[in-house]
């Protein structure tokens, strides 16, 4: 993959994730990280190979085609994404809200989340009003709460503390027991190390897989 007729960000990448599985995708900044994600939320277009999603080669899919397969995906972007003009509830709402669901359905369930993550009594305020910490957490709970068949997550840890990571964490460790595939890219190895999950590490655009990093959490 490359960007324009820039060098390869991403050079001979070949992997096959199982439905289901759990891994960690990590390398130091440059390595093609987001890039990698952005090539599984087809954001982004290999310039040679091919892309696999579902079953389905959607290496040239249509960008008409392209929302069909993103409404299975959830995503936390580094830059978060958020509608400022939308409250803390709504933004964690609007996954439910473009899939047709009605406020009466998913009510309760989007409070309870906002709950566990931690914004309870902020459910109400605007991302603006919000801290780093506090927006970084909202677009995890954005991103999960339509329990999507694969989850990517771009830095989720990177504005919080040690206690809220390893709450993230286990958000995403439940998630995956129900089925969800997850992907995280992250510069936290600590929360690597004490995961047991296994780590696909980029250097230079090239992928080496790594053995499971420590005990399970």
């Amino acid at each position: 993959m490359r960007y324009g007729r820039g060098p390869e960000i991403l050079s001979d990448i070949s992997l096959s994730l199982p439905r289901g599985s759990f891994h960690f995708v990590t390398g130091p900044s440059g390595a093609g990280k987001s890039s990698l994600l952005k090539l599984i939320y087809l954001a982004a277009r290999p310039s040679g190979g091919s892309v696999r999603l579902f079953g389905e080669d959607v290496t040239a899919m249509a960008d008409t085609q392209a929302p069909r397969i993103r409404r299975r995906i959830g995503v936390v972007f580094q830059d978060l994404l958020l509608l400022d003009h939308l409250s803390a509830f709504d933004n964690a709402a609007l996954p439910l809200r473009i899939a047709g669901h009605k406020p009466s359905e998913y009510r309760n369930d989007v409070a309870e989340l906002l709950t566990w993550v931690g914004l309870g009594s902020r459910m109400h305020a605007h991302p603006p009003a919000l801290a780093g910490g506090e927006k970084q957490r909202l677009a995890i709970a954005r991103a999960v709460v339509n329990r999507p068949e694969i989850l990517l997550a771009d830095e989720p840890t990177g504005n919080v503390d040690h206690d809220m990571a390893l709450r993230i964490y286990r958000l995403f460790v439940e998630l995956n027991r129900l089925g969800t595939t997850v992907i995280i890219a992250t510069h936290d190895q600590d929360l690597v190390a004490r995961s047991a999950r296994p780590v696909l590490h980029l250097d230079k655009g090239r992928l080496k897989p790594l053995p499971p990093q420590g005990p399970a959490e």
